[in-house]
């Protein structure tokens, strides 16, 4: 087997611990269950219906992936980030997405690059609806940045990426809710790393994807320095966002 083949293999059964798994932590990254709050194990078996045992295997994966965390004297409680650690999420990930896209350069797929393409020519549809005010991507295969993590190739790269920073990324793009001026310009940096990647272009990809992370990161930065001073209030979460367009399509909220 090629390690450009290591993301196409077969996925095992799933079991109750993984499915509890994965609504735990999309309650947790979109803000359902809250940053800080602290984990009721009685609760959550309640509210989802599962023994304690699967719970608590869903849970020590929860940890494992940095979205619980236990303290002594205290219990498990949601992880809950300073802007600081954001900002070292960013540079972590401009070294280590660089390298992905370098490689993926080199393994990606020619199917795979095209699915990439329509992706992105889906985001610009998707943002053109929205006025260019919000570039959120859905979790997994959906998101530019995962796809391109898994197309590298690299078993502990797409481990670190896919599962230890990814999903903590994720939390600060659905709670912190940014808006950000730079939506075309990064659905237009997205468009040229693949470029670079469909021509086989390893150096290229690379430094482009470097570019692409720093500019966010500058642009995070700034605007976490403003929220911080008063000079300008936080913006809404996507989950609020999304919540809000949801009542919006009800009678009830078009009669308001």
């Amino acid at each position: 087997m090629t390690l450009a083949a290591l993301d196409l293999e077969d996925v095992p059964a799933r079991t109750l611990a993984d499915r509890l798994f994965d609504q735990l932590r999309q309650a947790i990254v979109e803000g359902e269950i809250p940053a800080g709050s602290k984990i009721s194990e009685p609760a959550l078996a309640a509210r989802y219906g599962v023994s304690r045992g699967s719970l608590r295997e869903a849970l020590q994966r929860l940890e494992a992936i940095k979205l619980i965390e236990r303290r002594a004297n205290v219990g498990a409680r949601v992880v809950q980030l300073s802007s600081i650690e954001l900002l070292e999420i960013y540079l972590v990930r401009e070294g280590l997405e660089a390298m992905a896209a370098r490689l993926a350069a080199e393994r990606m797929s020619d199917a795979a690059i095209a699915d990439l393409r329509a992706l992105l020519e889906h985001h610009g549809r998707e943002l053109a609806r929205d006025d260019w005010q919000r570039y959120f991507q859905q979790e997994g295969d959906l998101d530019f940045h995962f796809r391109i993590a898994r197309g590298s190739g690299n078993r502990r790269l797409i481990e670190i990426l896919c599962n230890d920073l990814y999903h903590l990324t994720r939390l600060y793009r659905c709670q912190f809710g940014m808006r950000s001026h730079r939506t075309r310009e990064a659905l237009h940096e997205h468009e040229l790393i693949v470029e670079a990647i469909a021509a086989r272009d390893g150096e290229l990809a690379e430094w482009m994807m470097r570019r692409h992370i720093r500019a966010s990161r500058q642009v995070t930065e700034q605007q976490l320095t403003l929220v911080e001073a008063g000079l300008q209030a936080p913006a809404t979460s996507d989950r609020q966002i999304r919540r809000s367009r949801q009542m919006s399509t009800t009678p009830s909220a078009s009669s308001s």
